[in-house]
């Protein structure tokens, strides 16, 4: 089993604000949401963690850690989407138009930034790796677009089906073993927040 995990909240979460590679960590209750998150997966078979090298992440994989008493790798393949000059922006701040070719093109970079192609690219490998490295269940604790990028990798989805996925903070997908290839077990699982 794979278990994807997306960090607890951040200020810039709350706030709405696009949040690339900035470093903020995680607030009160992004802290408390890594906890609960951490509860949810202490049944989690000989688990290996591997968490983005961003402070939110590897702070919710360490309550992980803590929990499962299982070992962290930081891998940069599990970077959050470079926003580029928009990363602190709100998608109403961006230049007219913008959002809407965004979300029509695969290949449109944010200046300075990089596209869901260069993104799927980059996570490719990573998913390949997961998929055929071990037994045991692997938590991979990371942000919300490398998390749809994997997803949609594994199941053989374009790119541009990232936008019509939401994945709230803190949240949960398992993907498994199917007959024909890797099946999503569950999606944006929030449950354990309550």
């Amino acid at each position: 089993m794979i278990v994807l995990a997306r960090h607890g909240e951040t200020d810039a979460n709350r706030a709405g604000l696009l949040l690339g590679q900035a470093d903020p960590p995680l607030n009160d209750h992004g802290r408390g949401q890594a906890a609960r998150l951490a509860g949810a997966l202490t049944d989690a078979d000989r688990p290996a963690i591997y968490t983005s090298p961003l402070s939110r992440a590897r702070a919710t994989a360490a309550a992980i850690a803590t929990a499962t008493s299982a070992a962290v790798t930081v891998d940069e393949r599990l970077l959050e989407l470079d926003y580029g000059a928009w990363d602190g922006l709100r998608l109403d701040q961006l230049p007219r138009g913008a959002a809407a070719s965004w979300r029509a093109d695969p290949t449109f970079r944010p200046p300075d930034g990089e596209s869901l192609v260069d993104l799927h690219r980059r996570v490719a490998p990573f998913a390949a790796a997961l998929r055929t490295s071990r037994d045991g269940t692997s938590i991979v604790v990371s942000h919300v677009s490398p998390i749809k990028a994997l997803l949609l990798t594994w199941l053989d989805l374009d790119p541009t089906y990232a936008w019509r996925l939401r994945l709230d903070v803190a949240s949960i997908c398992r993907i498994g073993d199917g007959p024909a290839g890797p099946v999503l077990v569950t999606f944006n699982e929030t449950g354990h927040l309550r």
